[in-house]
This record gives structure tokens, sequence and C-alpha cells, in this order.
């Protein structure tokens, strides 16, 4: 069962926030971070007992999505503040992070800015900083992924004009991606259609923080990571987590082949039993 529940942040925004229980020490906290545009319901393909793991997740809608109030200029790390105070509101001390998506370079946002909270972090399909010295950045994407983002770059002006007249190209996807959302993953179609029943607004503020600064060090980042990618992502090229893996010590890349944007996640189960094994060994 997922409670919802809202919580007023410092500075009199709105976070809404999701928490599967039960409240005990038995049971490894995941925040969850969701991709772009989704709201912040915590991933029921995950929830399955058959992989014998005992997991609290937790999450919450990012700025402007969902019941989420707006910030202004968010940038990548605010996550881990707003994180922080779901945290901190539920009695949580330390947890694990996982992402898909544009969740992933939140996920890493905490794993740097809350070194004595996350136990370990696990990133799927992550996107790298738009400053990546040495990728070329665009490189190996789709040509509406490309467009999209390229937009991002050139400021919210574009940005805002690019999505006035945009329309989903499947081609984005491949015949296994189109295949897991017909199936497996099915249930992201139940967090995209409410993200974009709200309109463009918070994914043009998701698209404008992967392209300016992060504001944190990934080299920073100490705990346990795992960089999960498809070899044949259209949306966001492997090559992306590669380079996050030659700049994060702590992390293991993993590359799937014939797995694109969202096929990957039908590998989730293993990352997350990987997040997990990880973690209790992180306890202190």
């Amino acid at each position: 069962m997922i409670r919802e529940f809202d919580l007023t942040t410092p500075d009199g925004r709105v976070l809404h926030a999701y928490d599967t229980g039960p409240r005990d020490d038995d049971h490894l906290v995941v925040v969850w971070h969701h991709g772009t545009p989704n709201i912040g319901a915590p991933p029921q393909p995950l929830f399955g007992a058959e992989w014998g793991l005992r997991v609290r997740w937790v999450s919450y809608d990012r700025p402007g999505y969902g019941g989420s109030t707006t910030k202004a200029g968010r940038d990548i790390a605010s996550a881990a503040t707003d994180v922080g105070h779901v945290a901190d509101e539920l009695g949580i001390e330390r947890f694990a992070v996982m992402g898909h998506s544009g969740g992933s370079p939140h996920a890493l946002a905490c794993a740097a800015l809350l070194p004595h909270r996350v136990l370990a972090a696990a990133t799927i399909a992550s996107l790298a900083p738009r400053s990546a010295e040495g990728l070329d950045w665009f490189a190996g994407m789709a040509g509406s992924s490309r467009a999209s983002l390229g937009a991002a770059a050139e400021g919210r002006s574009a940005k805002e004009r690019y999505e006035a007249t945009a329309e989903f190209d499947p081609t984005v996807f491949t015949p296994a991606d189109h295949a897991a959302l017909g199936g497996s993953w099915s249930w992201l179609l139940d967090v995209v259609r409410p993200a974009l029943a709200a309109g463009p607004a918070a994914l043009i503020d998701d698209d404008l923080a992967y392209v300016a600064p992060w504001g944190f060090d990934l080299s920073t980042i100490t705990a346990p990571t795992l960089l999960m990618h498809g070899a044949a992502d259209r949306m966001v090229p492997p090559s992306h987590s590669e380079w996050l893996a030659d700049h994060c010590a702590s992390a293991t890349l993993q590359l799937h082949p014939g797995d694109g944007h969202i096929s990957i996640l039908n590998s989730a189960p293993s990352a997350l039993a990987w997040l997990c094994e990880r973690a209790v060994h992180s306890s202190p």
C-alpha cells in the first residue's frame, strides 16, 4: 500500500511524497527518483516479493510535477535538499537511492551531497553532465532527443518554443523498448500520462537542469554506485554512463547489449538486488 502525503519545506514549497512502509529496521529504505516527464510514484514493477528483498520505497514528485510546487531555477543538486526534507519528515536517517533516466542525475546528487546518509546508489540510463569533458554529448541520440535537449541548451525561450509544437517520436525507442512498454513496464504510462496532462512546464525545468551545471562534483561520491545502461539506448546513449564510470571512483558499470532506454528496466530487479547488498554492507 502506498501512503501519499504533503510536507512544507522551509522555503514554503509543498513536496508531494510517497511511502510504502513498513516502518521497521528490517526493510531497506530506497528513495526512487523518477524520469522525465513522470510523477514520482514509486516503481510498482519492483514491488514483487519474489526477489526476497525487503524494501521500503520512498519517493516524491520533483518540483512542478504532480502535487509538488514549482521551484524557480532548480538545479540537479537541489534534489538532495528535497530528499533530505522528505527523509527527515519520515524520521529516516540513512537510505539508498535509485533512479531511471532523468531521475538518475538526481540520485547521483544525493550520493554526492548527502554522503553520511546515502548507503548506496543505482542509476539506470543516466545522462552525464552537459559539460562532460571529452564526451560528445549528443552523439548517438535519436533526432528527437537531440532536438529536445539541444533546445534546452539554447535556453528557456528556445525550449518553450520547441515544446509548443513537439510530438512524441516513437523511433526514439527500440523494438525492445516498445515491447517493455506494452508488457512488463506498462506501469510507466501511469506516471507519464498525469505528468503530461499538467503541461510541459516541469519537463522544461528538468531539461534545463540537465544541460546546466549540476551543482555537485561526481568525484566526491564514495557510496557504492551502480551505473546500468542499455547498449542500444537511442534516447540517452551508453557513452554517458561510460563517462560517469570514468569520473566516479566508487562506480560499477553494467552495459546490457540489445537493451534500449525502457527495456533496460527489465534488468532493474538485478540492480535493486545489487543496491540492497551494497547498502547492507555499507551500514554501520
